[in-house]
């Protein structure tokens, strides 16, 4: 029962940490706050439970991985031996989109993870744990088959304007969305088929030379 009760407050911690984290930015969240928010009497609940923010941060993410992760082997299994482009970008897009989605009205996750991304250290920090899942590994390498022979610079550029894109138009939509504004899209699913359009088309795009 006490291991239960504990798992219970742990979970709890997490609802109200991503939901500040995703609303103010981790840098402007304590972690006296979060145990506030959480109903914590003891404000060092989250170091007890957790550690460091780093600790707390990397929890939250640990907590959607999963079903990001199984969507993205079952989108494999569906296209394994593909030859086109758009089926490999759509396993790194469609698996966060559709848990997204999962999550209904309101959420927090994709504005969590924007957040996250504007922290230099969490950033690395997350970015290395969702990119280490085997699901998504075999999707880079999938993927890899079809990049243009581009310099090392330019592709590790349009890599970060994927995951800028990515990760930042799935904030403004769930923000959006909660807020009850009209979004370009009518679904998560429509929303999907837009990124992965852009997606296409950024990595198909030609390279200007520049001195």
């Amino acid at each position: 029962m006490r291991h239960s009760h504990g798992n219970d407050t742990r979970e709890v911690i997490l609802d109200a940490a991503e939901k500040l984290f995703a609303e103010h930015g981790v840098a402007a969240v304590s972690n006296r706050q979060v145990s506030e928010a959480a109903g914590q009497a003891n404000n060092f609940a989250v170091g007890y439970h957790f550690g460091t923010k780093s600790d707390l941060v990397l929890a939250i993410v640990r907590r959607h991985v999963p079903f990001i992760e199984r969507r993205r082997e079952e989108m494999l299994a569906e296209i394994k031996g593909s030859s086109d482009l758009r089926d490999w970008l759509a396993c790194l897009v469609r698996p966060t989109v559709d848990h997204i989605a999962s999550l209904g009205t309101p959420s927090w996750f994709a504005r969590f993870y924007a957040q996250v991304m504007t922290d230099p250290v969490l950033r690395k920090l997350v970015t290395d744990e969702m990119m280490a899942t085997p699901a998504m590994q075999k999707s880079i390498a999938g993927l890899g088959r079809f990049m243009p022979i581009w310099p090392k610079g330019v592709l590790e550029e349009r890599g970060d304007m994927c995951r800028q894109l990515v990760v930042h138009m799935c904030a403004e939509r769930e923000r959006a969305l909660q807020a009850g504004s009209a979004t370009p899209r009518a679904t998560w699913d429509a929303a999907a088929v837009g990124l992965v359009d852009a997606l296409v088309g950024l990595w198909t795009a030609p390279v200007t030379p520049t001195k």
